[in-house]
């Protein structure tokens, strides 16, 4: 898993391009500008190959040519690799012949996306000698954070809103980290998380660490173009929260193509997907608008994406803009039944965050942003079993009957004409 550590230039801000070390540093000292990880490309030309990532572990470690760590990484050796399903009977639902999705529902270890983030920020932080880590969570990045950093020894304090799902809170306190729940939203949590690391001199992933812990997204996209051939897909379909993972998902695909990998050139198309309740970047998109209007009060069953002021908004609704893509929010309502399409058709449990994901892909061919032949990926970031509250009142409960066959075919007599009317369309949009 080693790598040269040359390739690694150093922190470049996004707005002014002044270089900074590798350091536990998210803005640049001259104008606040973000940082981000800049590279040699030149460099790893003629030493990053297919063969040789082919040659590395299945796991995203098998492009730590491509991260900036400077020697092997010890935490989350196992993450990512993560199944690219071809989505037929979905696509049918959707109309469209060539849909993929990239599961993370079934990352390792914590089942979310939030594992890669993860990996590339801890090892890092184990690099940079921190004893101490946490973070700021809308719920998949606590129970990451808590169980990578309980596996390597580290201590960790988790910060999150106090209205989080219960199966997300255990999931971070169950590896013995220090869980605090915060009264407010997301952004005041964030805020005081960013204040505690710098007052105390601890690594906080998505803050001082956030240059380092944003590239790990990077390897769903590199994943998916080695899945499809060493192919950038015409379109990838991927929910917003804070709106890093749209940009280091096209990021992934340019560096391949930058460094001659891909079989083509990078024509796709970036589509962002937020919910209603929550939706600063899709607004700024919808309404050709420069700056991002935050959202004080997010109010969608779409944690996990409830950031009302979203770190790289601008930078994703630009990116959406600049490859023809387009951004779209959806309600309450059509979450729950982008998750039943997803699990009645596909057998995917996806967490809400999917079902934002489905239901906005929806309304992208709707509207004829997407159409009928587009390779279209979709991404789905963290798994259902997290986000039971969403549908523990909007599915049908289990029929009792007592043990008889008598009795099961009296059952299957009063159901044979009575299948539910999403039931319904959802097969019949199947085609099955």
């Amino acid at each position: 898993m080693s790598h040269r550590p040359h390739f690694v230039n150093g922190l470049k801000c996004r707005l002014c391009g002044k270089m900074h070390g590798q350091q536990a540093l998210n803005f640049c000292p001259d104008d606040f500008g973000p940082l981000e990880v800049d590279y040699d490309y030149e460099a790893m030309k003629g030493h990053v190959t297919r063969d040789s990532l082919l040659a590395g572990p299945a796991s995203m470690w098998r492009y730590a040519p491509l991260l900036p760590l400077s020697g092997p990484a010890t935490v989350g050796k196992h993450v990512g690799y993560t199944p690219l399903v071809r989505a037929e009977r979905l696509g049918k639902a959707l109309g469209l012949k060539n849909l993929y999705v990239k599961n993370d529902a079934v990352n390792h270890p914590t089942l979310s996306f939030k594992d890669r983030v993860v990996a590339v920020a801890l090892s890092k932080a184990v690099e940079l000698g921190f004893k101490t880590v946490g973070c700021a969570s809308t719920g998949n990045l606590a129970g990451s954070v808590a169980a990578n950093a309980s596996a390597a020894g580290l201590e960790a304090y988790i910060l999150i809103p106090d209205n989080l799902e219960q199966g997300k809170v255990l999931g971070a306190t169950v590896y013995g980290a220090k869980v605090v729940a915060c009264t407010g939203n997301y952004d005041q949590v964030n805020r005081l998380c960013s204040q505690i690391a710098f007052q105390f001199g601890w690594g906080f992933v998505n803050v001082n660490l956030r240059p380092f812990y944003a590239e790990g997204s990077k390897t769903m996209g590199f994943e998916i173009a080695e899945q499809l051939g060493w192919r950038a897909p015409d379109a990838v379909v991927v929910p917003m929260a804070g709106g890093s993972l749209i940009g280091k998902i096209h990021k992934a695909f340019k560096e391949l193509e930058t460094l001659g990998l891909l079989e083509e050139p990078v024509q796709t198309r970036m589509f962002g997907a937020q919910a209603t309740g929550c939706n600063p970047i899709a607004n700024a998109v919808k309404t050709s608008a420069n700056k991002i209007k935050p959202v004080r009060n997010p109010d969608t069953i779409a944690k996990s994406l409830a950031i009302g002021d979203p770190a790289d908004g601008y930078f994703a609704s630009q990116l959406i803009r600049n490859t023809g893509g387009w951004s779209e929010d959806v309600n309450d309502d059509e979450i729950v039944e982008g998750m039943r399409l997803l699990a009645e058709t596909e057998g995917i449990w996806a967490e809400t965050a999917g079902g934002v994901t489905v239901a906005v892909t929806r309304k992208m061919v709707e509207q004829g942003h997407l159409k009928p032949d587009d390779r279209v990926v979709m991404a789905i970031t963290g798994n259902g079993l997290k986000t039971q509250e969403a549908l523990i009142d909007r599915i049908a409960r289990p029929q009792v009957i007592r043990p008889t066959l008598e009795d099961f075919k009296t059952l299957l007599e009063s159901t044979a004409n009575a299948a539910s009317p999403a039931a319904g369309e959802i097969l019949a949009g199947a085609g099955v």
